[in-house]
């Protein structure tokens, strides 16, 4: 081959490879969420699971994003292994599709209109079509159908830029020569593995042994290992994508390489060893691009045919060869969730990160309830629990903020727009109602260890703000777990009520000072108490308004105080006359 020959293709592979690329992340982008939420929903059977995977492997042209898609569900925790596999033998046959896409590069023209549909003429036409959508259109998914189509005539491009180039090595005798040592069974397989894991993809793989049947000189005998070597190796791109996953995880993706290696040994054991017997005399004949695309395609079925009534037995397989690890707590589970495969899905990562949300909201809610418990009944082992719970409270505003993060360069709706937003920055202010709980815990303390008592009058004013921080607490991130407008509504009218109560109190904690009721010791810790449940009521004031201001399409969050309380709007006077009655402080 000469240098020439060489450059084109290798440039014809990187057209090949960068068309198959686009055409698929544009099939993604105009599916939208949808094929994901197909997937998550309706894989209850294994049936189903394959039906649904090759589908969308079908569509998105890539069993490997498929699979490490499955990868992260399985490892958020989502779906089952069982219903995983399905999925993986559905992917491993939807690939199979790209190959007969390809054939379509063997089309000639004729005289006249007939050679409308030559390959050549295809391609430009849809070309034209592709960049028209994709530089003059608004509409984001007549965009991404111009990229579908851009990538289709780049595939196109590449693959006959591919079939140009080696179409002189019909010639070459050491060309010729190489290809027969690809018929022994054993180095077929372990090329084919290689040139794939190389490529990361097993339809660039097939796609190019389908230019190489352009020389005449690819034989069903080279084919044959080429194309089971080709299937085990599209399993590395999966393996990769399991390394950091958690154990399901793992098994999910070491799933796709024991299906493909079971398929291998079968249907390799079957085939040469009926050839032993009884000499099959199609082995020299040479293979078309369209025969190459059927072969292909025949193998993957009759490997999913075999392996989908026994995905229970892979299933104990694979969990065989991959034991349980320790296992973890429920924040652990919850760190699971933010897969960073779904980033590329933005509907699933928000689903995943809503679930998050609320459950570090329910630990910030948990830790303030044991803080308020200890100053009734002071223990150690109790305080050390609530330090530990705040750590995890930590660990769950880094984690979701670095993945809300990565979110944000992403391609979003409007609406997922708002829920980043809403999530971001709902995390801090949860994160900094955990740490008014970990200072009410360490006034706690601080009574218990130095036998602070409170007089009559300051302990029946610290219960009054007791039960009212508690109630703005529960309608705080009640509301915003449930995304409850009306309940939201409710949380600024108390957060201004509990500011007045704690004016009122530090005054009379002044009145009791100077009558000799209460010592400057206790007024410390008093003073404490109430710096830190009123930052507990601002932080779950944020929380609502952050709620509210996103439903109204603004986030001016000062702007929305002020015209709230001059407007008095949302039944604001309603809903403080109401607490003012049930949360008024003794003598009122």
């Amino acid at each position: 081959m000469e240098l020439s020959d060489l450059i084109s293709l290798l440039g014809g592979v990187a057209l090949f490879l960068f068309g198959m690329t686009l055409m698929g992340e544009g099939l993604k982008k105009v599916a939208g969420s949808k094929l994901e939420l197909v997937l998550y929903k309706l894989s209850s059977s294994p049936i189903k699971g394959v039906l649904l995977g090759t589908g969308v492997t079908a569509i998105i042209q890539s069993s490997s994003a498929t699979s490490v898609m499955v990868v992260g569900f399985v490892n958020s925790g989502m779906m089952k292994v069982r219903q995983a596999i399905g999925i993986v033998l559905g992917a491993i046959l939807g690939t199979s599709v790209t190959g007969w896409i390809l054939c379509l590069s063997d089309l000639q023209g004729g005289a006249g209109w007939v050679s409308l549909l030559s390959t050549a003429t295809l391609t430009g036409v849809v070309a034209v079509v592709g960049i028209i959508l994709r530089m003059f259109c608004h509409s984001q998914t007549k965009r991404h159908v111009g990229d579908i189509l851009l990538g289709f005539a780049v595939l196109m491009f590449g693959m006959q830029a591919m079939s140009g180039a080696v179409a002189p090595l019909r010639e070459s005798q050491a060309f010729l020569d190489l290809l027969t040592t690809f018929s022994n069974p054993l180095l077929g397989i372990l090329v084919g593995m290689a040139f794939t894991c190389v490529l990361q993809s097993a339809s660039a793989a097939v796609g190019i042994l389908q230019a190489l049947a352009a020389t005449g000189a690819i034989t069903f005998a080279v084919a044959y290992p080429l194309t089971m070597g080709i299937a085990i190796g599209a399993a590395m791109p999966v393996l990769l994508s399991s390394l950091g996953a958690n154990t399901s995880g793992k098994r999910t993706a070491f799933v796709y390489l024991l299906i493909d290696v079971l398929g291998v040994v079968i249907w390799g054991s079957v085939f040469y060893g009926v050839n032993a017997a009884v000499h099959f005399s199609f082995l020299e004949m040479s293979l078309s691009s369209m025969q190459i695309a059927l072969l292909n395609t025949v193998f993957r079925l009759a490997t999913v045919l075999v392996l989908t009534p026994v995905i229970g037995l892979l299933e104990k397989l694979v969990c065989r060869l991959i034991p349980n690890r320790e296992p973890t707590g429920p924040e652990e589970e919850d760190f699971d969730r933010l897969e960073s495969r779904f980033v590329q899905h933005p509907a699933l990562a928000l689903e995943q990160s809503r679930q998050a949300v609320n459950n570090m909201a329910g630990e910030a809610k948990a830790n303030l309830e044991d803080a308020f418990y200890l100053l009734r009944d002071y223990q150690e082992k109790k305080f050390q629990f609530i330090l530990h719970r705040e750590d995890i409270i930590d660990k769950y505003e880094d984690k979701l903020g670095s993945y809300l993060i990565q979110l944000t360069g992403k391609e979003l709706t409007s609406q997922q727009n708002k829920e980043v937003t809403k999530y971001l920055h709902a995390i801090g202010d949860l994160e900094r109602i955990g740490d008014h709980a970990m200072n009410i815990a360490e006034c706690a303390k601080e009574i218990q260890e130095k036998n602070v008592v409170f007089s009559k009058e300051a302990s029946q004013e610290l219960d009054v703000l007791f039960a009212a921080v508690q109630e703005i607490v529960y309608n705080a991130i009640t509301a915003f777990s449930t995304n409850d407008l009306e309940l939201a509504y409710r949380v600024e009218p108390l957060e201004e009520l509990i500011d007045s109560l704690c004016d009122e109190m530090k005054l009379h904690h002044v009145d009791r000072l100077q009558q000799g009721i209460c010592t400057l010791h206790q007024g410390f810790v008093f003073n404490d108490l109430l710096t830190n449940y009123e930052r507990v009521s601002d932080h779950c004031s944020n929380l609502a308004v952050a709620m509210i201001e996103l439903e109204s399409d603004a986030f001016d969050t000062h702007q929305y105080m002020i015209s709230l309380k001059q407007a008095r709007s949302h039944g604001f006077d309603r809903y403080y006359a109401e607490y003012r009655q049930k949360f008024s402080l003794p003598g009122d």
